[in-house]
């Protein structure tokens, strides 16, 4: 199995044309002679790396957040000059309607596998498509998930953006927080055990291996009790849950269902009564935008090492 590579060479030229910018887009080469100037994103996440590199100008809208979503003050203060084109997923229709010259999505962010809206189908109207990293794993095989992830989609879009410097600082100073904070971690002996509880009641759906949450649980000193469940985000049974007994849950906030709500879910089931996260009352909470891949990675690793550890 073989790494992503992060952004491949490129060569530069005057004013915005850029000569043949080529970056691995899951198991795709996307080549780019100009920067995008009417790009949109898809998800809260994504919309944010946008956001986060100075990209909103060469950006004419997003979709996919406020159909699940709320956003909160630094988010909207980022977005309020940009249409939501589409509360859900867009469809064909609203990309080609919008003029759009760039899409950054994802497998299960914006897009589906056989749906109406992927690279190939935007692809006779000129639209461009950049995949998150995270999602590979729908359409082919890729390593266990980790932190690079994230910073590889950074460094891609510098490239394609044409601030590849810009992204490269942001990278830098991402890892350089990171190892200043892990190195001074005081974790256990051995790691937490960790569930991490996104929704549903009759079968919980869950990170798996290829998830980020995955990647930001290790970072903070615990260890995904389904780290070994093949997929990224999917559903299993409340048995396997029990039988793996985790030590904290982390609870996903987002949707109709509250974060609180599904705590007093676990909380009062008797199924759920000899778990040790559920015994000694351990849940903590990330926003979505925490727990998917993006520039709130890091305050999310600490927020977890502090349930976690107390620190």
């Amino acid at each position: 199995m073989k790494s992503l590579p992060l952004a491949l060479g490129f060569s530069c030229v005057a004013s915005m044309a850029i000569a043949d910018t080529t970056v691995q887009s899951c198991n795709r080469d996307v080549t780019f002679d100009t920067v995008p100037t009417a790009a949109i994103s898809n998800d809260v996440n994504l919309t944010e790396m946008m956001l986060v590199l100075g990209l909103a100008d060469k950006m004419v809208g997003y979709t996919g957040i406020s159909g699940w979503k709320t956003l909160d003050e630094e988010m909207r203060a980022g977005v309020e000059q940009l249409p939501e084109l589409s509360a859900k997923y867009p469809s064909k229709e609203v990309l080609i309607g919008a003029d759009a010259d760039f899409f950054f999505a994802g497998w299960n962010y914006g897009m589906k596998v056989g749906g109406e809206v992927t690279p190939e189908t935007l692809s006779p109207f000129d639209i461009k498509v950049y995949e998150l990293t995270e999602s590979c794993i729908h359409i082919g095989e890729k390593d266990k998930v980790s932190m690079d992830d994230m910073y590889n989609d950074l460094l891609n879009l510098g490239a394609i953006f044409d601030v590849s410097d810009k992204a490269k600082e942001l990278v830098a100073g991402y890892k350089a927080d990171l190892a200043n904070f892990t190195a001074s971690l005081n974790t256990g002996d051995e790691p937490l055990r960790v569930f991490v509880y996104d929704s549903g009641e009759d079968t919980p759906f869950t990170a798996g291996r290829y998830a980020m949450p995955t990647a930001l649980i290790e970072a903070a000193g615990g260890k995904n009790v389904l780290d070994d469940f093949e997929k990224s985000w999917a559903t299993v049974t409340w048995e396997e849950v029990v039988e793996r007994n985790p030590e904290v849950i982390v609870i996903v906030n987002y949707g109709n269902v509250t974060a609180e709500e599904k705590r007093a879910f676990m909380m009062s089931n008797p199924a759920f009564a000899d778990i040790d996260a559920v015994k000694n009352d351990r849940f903590v909470t990330l926003e979505y935008v925490e727990a998917t891949p993006g520039p709130r990675n890091i305050a999310a690793i600490k927020k977890l090492s502090s349930a976690f550890w107390g620190e």
